[in-house]
């Protein structure tokens, strides 16, 4: 296993589209596998593959306490929703910055296993918010696009200025 690098706002290959995956081979499983470590290590509970610069369908999440419970996507789809509900979302490419989102409160989701196999699933809570969160980068989609465009703004010069103080 290796830990990919994981890309951070706003570099612009946070915005391509993943593609869905048409075969499950040991190329992809060998991703997820290194999407694995490199969430764990960098101590989130989700991870898109859209983060680590593979345009591929597949989100890695675990939201267990004690982090035990790694869950693998492929072509993951939010196939119904319920609901609102609102709640403080981080994300591994925009590091330090945590924000109140709302999105829905339960949801009804598919994908495939690393064995082909096709899992329809109902979530609410964190798991539900990590899903929709993962979903979204497969999609180009942040979680900061929720905020109002002076949050949005901050946010820019926020980043702007620590990288200007990291180039000295």
């Amino acid at each position: 296993m290796a830990k990919l690098e994981v890309l951070h706002f706003p570099d612009p290959r946070l915005r391509k589209k993943a593609i869905p995956i048409e075969v499950i081979d040991n190329d992809i499983k060998t991703i997820a596998e290194d999407m694995l470590e490199t969430m764990y290590e960098e101590a989130g509970i989700g991870l898109a593959a859209t983060q680590v610069n593979i345009q591929k369908r597949i989100i890695v999440i675990d939201v267990s306490e004690d982090r035990n419970q790694p869950r693998i996507m492929i072509n993951p789809n939010v196939t119904s929703s319920d609901g609102i509900e609102q709640m403080q979302e981080g994300c591994l490419s925009v590091p330090g910055y945590y924000d109140d989102v709302e999105r829905a409160e339960k949801i009804k989701y598919s994908f495939l296993t690393t064995t082909g196999e096709i899992v329809e699933e109902e979530a609410d809570g964190l798991l539900s918010v990590c899903i929709q969160h993962e979903i979204d980068h497969l999609n180009g989609k942040l979680f900061i696009d929720y905020l109002s465009p002076l949050k949005r703004q901050r946010l820019l010069k926020k980043i702007d200025k620590q990288e200007r103080a990291q180039a000295l």
